[in-house]
């Protein structure tokens, strides 16, 4: 993730270079509510050297007047004289480019990927993929599928015209070249203006914590100053004026033949490489960044589910890549933190200019991290492997040893750059990805990363955590513990749920023996070489040492599963996260300590001190036993997910009562206690015949699901025409029938006469959408409306989706409807095994549903199938209609090369039952085109037919039977 100062420097007040003698700025610097300043660059050529006396502590520059004489940089700003309000920001910059300057930098391309409609259906599965090939760079480039296009709420009028946003000033030329602090004369350092005060804290929680830094000290570090507030319109403007008038020719003819010779990514890179090395310009630009989303705005639609959207922005505001959505993903360890940690879990919004620059650093946590360009100009970024992080670090203090001397947090501060070209000098691999609108960029952990911003853009950043990121994660804190730093979240929080949930799928797996995609997820990740699995042995084993270093002079005592909900608790020296154990005394009872630290907390005698601890080492141990596949370690651990999640815990209970029931029965051996519950729909759902049965002599339900034993069991069919029963056994075509007669068309859409847009079986048509009343895959137990829809899903042709009607959210697509459907059958099966007394070979009703995809959506429905063909008048769908017209004769034409069996079932030509003639016509048909055919049934059926034609076809026919 970009950012343009480190969150502790960015409360920090600028004292810059005393030996680069500044220019004063007008003392008449609009505030934030005013009108933005017009960009100003003041040009000194070498020729210009004529004497100037002025008054040091009055003169300001104004307008295009020539510079101090004693200054050895140009300089490049704003003009602070306050505007009227209703004037834009107008240019005053005197041109001073020369190409032949450039100093862009010689650095390889990060790679490129282009995945397919597929593979961005899910983006962890896509990063685990391209990890392999990508992480050796530290970043790469992600561009979505053509049709991949989110609408921009940023550019509606109510925001782009009137939401305003706070800017910092950033001095590109000082980003690399300047002095300590310290070393400056106070009488020459440049005039500091308003401190910005977003700082780390706005990372935490608990935003106040971290504003403890004192004025004092803020005054011996650099930083970037608070600019004006502007609109993104005004932006924008500002931003093309500046480049207007910065990157014209001085003599050259560019600039008198087109004034607005517009630079290419290239020459605006060589430029900035040329201010931020050479440093002899002074070049001030503003950037909007670390802008909260939730306050400002987000570039992505928000899902609400009260909202009434339209198909595609409700596709955009649900979709995995939506960066609102993107870190708590099924499979990021992220989703286990429940808070909103701006700027981690919630993005943050980044506006732009031409050089506004986002300094080398790494992600907090070393997590990775998104961006994705909204809008505007390219984003040039630089990424160096995880793996050169050290190396880096340590040219960095070779390269510059004053500013880490004073102040050796320095990379944390995100306010210094260094050219790619100086370290590739070092021996560090530099590689570059330019970004454009609509495209993403991923970081890797521990790469760090900077860049810069060619014009005017809007982008988005936020992090994600995949499992394979713990183990960076816990380096992180351990790294923040030695140099005593805040963390940002509680890594054993996300470890220790991490765990929990890969458990409870794993418990899964073992009672209903179904490996669904998410269970499948999380089994990769298990087992004794699981990357999960050596997360938690290691994490344990670093618990079980410090612990043994604390001896048995410490009282254990368990710790309260509230200890850290309400408020955070850190270690009161070092701030290590206190959520996996903690020490206190008696003599403070609320201050804490990790268990490195204890012994420092207090002087108090050791009888007097406690160690809290949420799990034991034999609990801890026990854990890691169960992520290794021991099925009592999983036993009990499920039982513990059960109680801790109450989400999970009707479902988690049942389960572990069906397994109890079932091993049970099994010891007991009667043939006559292990009959089969028939499933039924009935009026109100799913049920057996023992549900019915009791329910019927008055016994309670508990859960929707009956807990009495089967004294009785007697079949109570149900009257529902949708009987499962029914649909399950010998009539399973006349069920399906009953079905889709029952599907309610609520918009027929429009056509798309493209080849994938219909099938031989129906026409789908763009913005379908209809409703069924089906058993529901939330209770089993009672029926519910589903929503089933064609969405456009570009070069994909048509998306299918079905969801739940009451629950949006719940939502099942795929590019077949009739593999849609199956995924809610396979949805519904997993739940009924997961609430009912029942295997999975039990199943055999649903199982028979699987292939209802077509007749569920309505497209075998008549009233449906006449509204759709009604869209297509001229018969511009051939493929469908091809196949309507072939079925002549009441004969319906299978592909060449079918099985024997497949052509008895259709009647085929070694149907025994059909007389010669009909047998062998049917034979030649097969092997005619649809043209032909149609040809054929005028002739013979229409107003055409005479008895010469049928005479010559009878002839024929004897002549083809008669030969060998």
């Amino acid at each position: 993730m970009e950012s343009s100062a480190s969150p502790a420097a960015e409360s920090k007040a600028m004292e810059v270079d005393s030996e680069k003698q500044s220019i004063k700025r007008d003392s008449s610097s609009p505030g934030p509510d005013s009108t933005p300043p017009s960009p100003k660059k003041v040009a000194s050529p070498a020729a210009e050297s004529l004497a100037m006396e002025v008054d040091s502590e009055k003169q300001s520059v104004k307008g295009d007047s020539s510079p101090e004489p004693d200054s050895e940089k140009q300089e490049i700003r704003g003009d602070r004289s306050p505007e009227p309000d209703s004037a834009p920001p107008s240019p005053k910059v005197s041109p001073k480019w020369n190409p032949l300057e450039a100093c862009r930098p010689s650095v390889d391309d990060a790679p490129i990927f282009y995945p397919t409609n597929e593979d961005f259906e899910d983006p962890l599965a896509y990063i685990e993929k391209l990890r392999s090939r990508a992480e050796l760079f530290g970043i790469c480039r992600i561009v979505p599928p053509v049709a991949w296009k989110p609408p921009c709420p940023l550019k509606e009028k109510e925001i782009w015209e009137k939401s305003k946003f706070p800017t910092r000033i950033q001095l590109i030329d000082l980003l690399q070249n300047r002095e300590p602090i310290q070393k400056s004369p106070k009488s020459k350092k440049r005039k500091r203006g308003r401190v910005s005060k977003v700082g780390y804290s706005r990372r935490r929680r608990d935003s106040g914590s971290d504003d403890d830094d004192s004025t004092e000290d803020a005054e011996g570090k650099f930083g970037f100053q608070t600019g004006p507030d502007f609109t993104l319109e005004e932006f924008q403007k500002y931003d093309e004026e500046f480049k207007e008038s910065y990157f014209q020719l001085e003599n050259g003819s560019k600039a008198s033949e087109n004034k607005k010779f517009k630079p290419k990514v290239k020459d605006i890179e060589g430029e900035y490489w040329r201010i931020v090395e050479q440093a002899t310009d002074e070049v001030e630009v503003y950037y909007g960044a670390d802008l909260e989303t939730k306050k400002f705005g987000s570039g992505f639609p928000k899902y609400s589910p009260d909202s009434r959207k339209s198909l595609e922005e409700h596709q955009y505001s649900t979709s995995g890549w939506n960066l609102n959505n993107l870190s708590r993903l099924p499979g990021s360890v992220l989703s286990f933190e429940k808070c909103d940690i701006s700027g981690v879990i919630v993005p943050w919004l980044y506006v732009g200019m031409c050089f506004s620059t986002f300094c080398w650093h790494v992600e907090d946590h070393h997590l990775y991290s998104l961006n994705y360009l909204h809008t505007g100009d390219p984003k040039v970024w630089y990424g160096i492997p995880g793996s050169h992080a050290a190396s880096f670090e340590n040219a960095m203090k070779k390269l510059l040893p004053d500013l880490f001397e004073e102040q050796p947090d320095l990379l944390h501060q995100l306010v210094t750059q260094l050219s790619p070209s100086i370290l590739k000098e070092q021996g560090i691999p530099v590689y570059r990805a330019v970004q454009r609108s609509g495209e993403f960029i991923l970081t890797f952990p521990k790469a760090y990363h900077s860049g810069f911003n060619c014009g005017f853009n809007c982008a988005e950043a936020v992090n994600v955590a995949p499992v394979d990121w713990l183990v960076h994660g816990q380096d992180a804190v351990e790294g923040y513990s030695k140099q005593r730093r805040k963390s940002s979240l509680s890594h054993d929080k996300l470890l220790l749920g991490a765990a929990m949930e890969a458990i409870y799928y794993l418990w899964e797996l073992a009672v209903t023996r179904k490996k669904t995609p998410v269970i499948a997820r999380w089994k990769r990740v298990c087992s004794e070489d699981g990357l999960l699995t050596k997360a938690v042995k290691k994490r344990v084993e670093m618990e079980a040492e410090r612990l043994n270093q604390l001896g048995d002079s410490y009282r254990v005592v368990k710790m309260e599963g509230d200890f850290d909900i309400k408020r955070e608790r850190e270690c009161f020296l070092c701030f290590y996260d206190l959520h996996l154990s903690a020490s206190s005394c008696k003599c403070s009872p609320n201050r804490f300590a990790c268990l490195t630290h204890a012994k420092d907390l207090c002087s108090c005698e050791s009888k007097d001190r406690f160690v809290l601890l949420r799990h034991t080492l034999d609990e801890l141990r026990s854990l890691v036993r169960a992520l290794e596949g021991y099925p009592d370690a999983i036993e009990a651990w499920a039982r513990i997910s059960r109680d801790q999640n109450p989400s999970r815990q009707q479902s988690a209970k049942e389960a572990l009562d069906f397994k109890s029931s079932t091993s049970c029965s099994k010891s007991r051996g009667s043939s006559k206690t292990q009959q089969q519950n028939n499933l039924q729909l009935g009026s109100g759902g799913l049920q057996s015949d023992k549900e019915v049965q009791l329910k019927q002599d008055g016994d309670q339900d508990v859960h929707g699901i009956t807990t009495k034993s089967d004294e009785k069991k007697v079949a109570v069919k149900s009257q529902n025409p949708h009987s499962v029963s029914d649909v399950g056994c010998s009539e399973p075509d006349a069920a399906t029938n009953r079905l889709s007669h029952s599907v309610e068309l609520l918009k027929s859409g429009s056509l798309v006469v493209k080849k994938q847009w219909c099938s031989k079986q129906a026409i789908y048509s763009k913005g379908f959408k209809s409703r069924v009343k089906f058993i529901s895959v939330l209770d089993p137990t009672k029926l519910t409306n589903y929503i089933s829809e064609v969405l456009d899903a570009g070069l994909a042709g048509p998306l299918f989706r079905v969801s739940l009607e009451e629950c949006p959210s719940e939502n099942f697509s795929n590019v077949s409807a009739e593999k849609c459907w199956q995924m809610v059958i396979q949805r519904l099966k997993l739940e009924i095994i997961k609430r009912c007394d029942q295997p999975a070979s039990s199943l055999t009703a649903l199982q028979a549903l699987e292939s209802i995809g077509l007749e569920m959506f309505g497209f075998l429905s008549p009233h449906v199938i006449q509204a759709l063909e009604a869209l297509d008048p001229k018969h511009q769908l051939e493929e469908y209609w091809n196949q309507k017209t072939a079925k002549v004769f009441g004969v319906e034409l299978t592909k060449e090369g079918e099985k024997d069996n497949d052509d008895k079932e259709r009647g085929g030509a070694s149907d025994p039952s059909m007389d010669r003639d009909t047998r062998l016509l049917r034979g030649l048909l097969k092997k005619a085109t649809p043209e032909e055919l149609a040809m054929m049934h005028g002739l013979l059926c229409g107003e055409t037919r005479n008895t010469e034609l049928q005479e010559e076809l009878s002839s024929l026919v004897d002549k083809m039977e008669k030969s060998p």
